[in-house]
């Protein structure tokens, strides 16, 4: 079987035998092996349960394996009268209605397992020019569980909606970074990479949703062990755990209704993961992740209003409330509302500007920070003016 090859989910489904392998055996049975395997924690490093044998896939096949090998669990254990590619067909095309490029993406292939194929790609794709590869790793596929938990609630139901996950991610959003504040000293590293996983979110929200609103909202005994999970992975960004990061755990586990027991078992599994597999995954808050996303983005931004820098001044002259507020960047920290403001307009501009395109893809807003930090410095014709009109107000 090969994950990069045409037709590989229908030989994955022949050898795994499914429905005798899987029936009764629902996600709660398998999640301890999903955590195991890394899938849980977005760094794949084996096959789940070993159930697939080959020492020579890439991290990003073993990921869709591991995936696919998710949703044909919670698929097997639902009764529904189509079949599996249909079914995770219609799921992601109902959670993505609003997202025209992923449906004409799905279309492009009229049979139901192509297309499969092509969502499994497209959901874990990795573009190592947009952002760096290890961190994206993170973001992307730590987050795969809320598919596959989505998944089984469409089965469930025969309906989900957007607003499902994002209530999901706005709850994972908000106990993954009361973890990562709840350290006593953080570094510029730490504040880097609260930063970076705030901007790597699906879904983007004014404010982050309160820890008490977010313990509220978590329906099941399933998604309370992976939010502890991740929580737990949040507080490895050092290799260490501080008092408070332990005091922060076992309040959550509390909060959370799980047992002592489960609360213990996820800080040590994380621990025993990162020890056995520390060649092949860098920790999440590893200096070298951080920087060299920094450093690549930085330098890619940079050359890319450099060559635009004409087309760009143009455009930025013709918008003098971005101007403005731009100007004002480079004085004061921005409300969220100028923020949202400078997001559009410069994403409007962008879609004018063919080679700047990629910053309206998928993770392209971790870079518009550095475009609002250099815009003023590389095109300062566009600015003189507006200065002096800023100043006079």
């Amino acid at each position: 079987m090969n994950p990069s090859a045409s037709g590989w989910i229908k030989k994955l489904i022949k050898e795994l035998k499914p429905e005798k392998l899987f029936k009764y055996n629902d996600l709660e049975v398998y999640y301890r092996h999903f955590r195991d395997c890394g899938f849980i924690y977005g760094s794949n490093v084996t096959i789940v349960n070993n159930w697939i044998e080959n020492d020579d896939f890439e991290a990003d096949e073993i990921c869709k394996i591991n995936l696919v090998i998710a949703l044909l669990i919670a698929y097997t254990n639902h009764n529904t009268s189509q079949d599996f590619y249909t079914e995770v067909v219609n799921f992601y095309n109902t959670i993505n209605k609003k997202r025209v490029s992923f449906l004409q993406f799905i279309i492009a292939s009229k049979d139901v397992k192509d297309q499969t194929e092509n969502i499994i790609n497209k959901r874990i794709q990795i573009d190592d020019n947009l952002i760096d590869k290890s961190f994206n790793y993170f973001i992307t596929n730590a987050l795969l569980f809320v598919d596959v938990l989505a998944f089984r609630q469409y089965l469930k139901t025969g309906a989900i909606s957007e607003d499902y996950i994002q209530r999901y991610e706005a709850i994972i959003e908000s106990i993954v970074l009361n973890t990562l504040n709840s350290k006593k000293e953080k570094s510029e590293y730490d504040k880097s990479l609260i930063n970076l996983f705030e901007q790597s979110l699906r879904y983007q929200r004014d404010t982050v949703l309160l820890y008490n609103e977010a313990i509220k909202n978590v329906d099941s005994n399933l998604f309370s062990r992976y939010c502890l999970d991740l929580a737990a992975m949040a507080t490895w960004t050092d290799a260490t755990l501080d008092n408070e990061e332990v005091v922060f755990l076992n309040t959550l586990g509390k909060n959370l209704n799980l047992t002592q027991h489960q609360t213990d078992e996820a800080s040590k599994t994380i621990e025993e993961f990162y020890k056995t597999y520390r060649q092949k995954v860098p920790l999440l808050g590893s200096k070298n992740i951080v920087k060299t996303f920094y450093d690549n983005s930085t330098n890619m931004v940079f050359k890319l209003i450099k060559r635009n820098s004409k087309r760009l001044t143009k455009e930025l002259l013709e918008s003098k409330e971005l101007v403005i507020l731009l100007s004002k960047s480079t004085v004061r920290d921005l409300s969220k509302e100028e923020q949202r403001k400078v997001q559009e307009q410069l994403l409007d501009i962008f879609k004018s500007v063919p080679s700047l395109a990629i910053f309206l893809l998928p993770g392209g807003a971790l870079l518009l920070p550095l475009v609002v930090k250099f815009i003023p410095k590389l095109l300062p014709s566009a600015f003189d003016d507006n200065r002096i009109e800023d100043e006079e107000e």
